[in-house]
């Protein structure tokens, strides 16, 4: 559709508000279709769906991900909430029989795709995440969790700049995923990202790193507790290559090789309930949660201080070189300093609804 024709049926829409409202909205055409970012909305309320802003790291960017390779890679579904155990799921095996630590959730959306190459460039490329050019105090805070914003005191944490960034995220030459120019793993999750980075991306980038509950509840299909993501029936301990890359077999073939990482969503019938790929294999993911037990009762909870002194942040998912039991939704037991890079964790980000 024409770029008029578009702005035509966005003002119709902006003319059936029921109050006032301003609207400040940049159109750019890229990738054959025109991209609407709204940069602000004051004192008012659009009929219709609401225009979901891109995310700053796909403007421009190629839509290449997913299993055909024309996904947009910055997709975030509706999570809707609810409430379900956490640590628990129904599988046949009795691996996590405990349901006594139940978490209700409020809506948010949890991006579909594992945070890319592609997309940590745009970063990069914008100067962020570096002792330089920090995020402001406060930026990337979950809206149920006052404080769990950037702390100013992170900072010392990130490197001093760019060209330290670029070189940090060559952390091992063998399965590393970035590359000094653009190529062929542009699609590919992006690894060897601390978790302050990983925090830094996400406020950049209009959003926040999941809590550890957010992403154990969009893995088990929330109340449907589900044993992996795409379990069906949730019971269900089916487990194999045309779901996940897992146990160094995500390339077809035996042994662990760099192609074991794959571009993200390679794997349709992995998918979870709402439509995220790869929260069971590919690349661990890093959480807000600092390691604590489970805070009982739990409505938007995260753990957002260390009082348990365990100085370790919280992964989970598993990644192309880890058993099927790393894979469960309910799988709890890995842990990262805060300060670890790794060739198989990376990071996807969540978003207000």
């Amino acid at each position: 559709m024409a770029i008029g024709g578009m702005m035509t049926r966005l003002s119709q829409r902006l003319l059936s508000t029921r109050s006032a409202c301003v609207i400040a909205l940049v159109v750019s055409a890229s990738c054959g279709r025109a991209n609407f970012d709204v940069l602000a909305a004051v004192d008012g309320e659009i009929d219709g769906p609401a225009v979901v802003p891109i995310a700053k790291s796909c403007r421009g960017l190629a839509t290449t991900c997913g299993a055909t390779r024309t996904g947009a890679c910055c997709d975030s579904p509706l999570v809707p909430g609810g409430t379900f155990a956490r640590g628990y799921d129904v599988g046949t095996d009795g691996l996590h029989p405990d349901a006594s630590f139940p978490a209700t959730l409020s809506d948010f959306r949890l991006d579909t795709y594992e945070v890319t190459v592609g997309r940590y460039r745009a970063f990069v490329a914008a100067g962020q995440g570096t002792q330089a050019s920090p995020p402001s105090p406060g930026a990337g805070a979950h809206p149920d969790l006052p404080g769990s914003g950037w702390d100013a005191s992170w900072t010392a944490s990130l490197v001093a700049d760019s060209t330290a960034l670029v070189a940090a995220v060559n952390c091992e030459p063998m399965f590393q995923t970035w590359t000094e120019a653009p190529g062929s793993h542009e699609s590919l999750p992006v690894t060897c990202v601390s978790w302050f980075e990983a925090v830094a991306f996400c406020a950049w980038d209009g959003g926040y790193l999941p809590t550890e509950t957010e992403w154990n509840y969009a893995a088990s299909g929330g109340d449907e507790q589900r044993a992996y993501p795409w379990s069906s029936p949730p019971s269900s301990l089916a487990v194999d290559d045309t779901r996940a890359s897992w146990n160094c077999t995500g390339d077809g073939a035996n042994g662990c090789t760099a192609a074991d990482t794959l571009v993200v969503g390679s794997k349709p019938a992995g998918a979870a309930r709402w439509g995220q790929s790869d929260l069971a294999g590919n690349a661990w993911e890093w959480t807000l949660d600092w390691k604590a037990p489970y805070a009982n009762p739990c409505t938007d909870c995260g753990v957002i201080t260390d009082t348990a002194a365990s100085s370790v942040r919280v992964v989970r998912g598993g990644s192309w070189g880890d058993a099927a039991f790393n894979l469960r939704g309910s799988d709890r037991g890995t842990v990262r300093a805060p300060v670890v890079r790794e060739d198989d964790l990376g990071f996807r980000c969540a978003r207000a609804p």
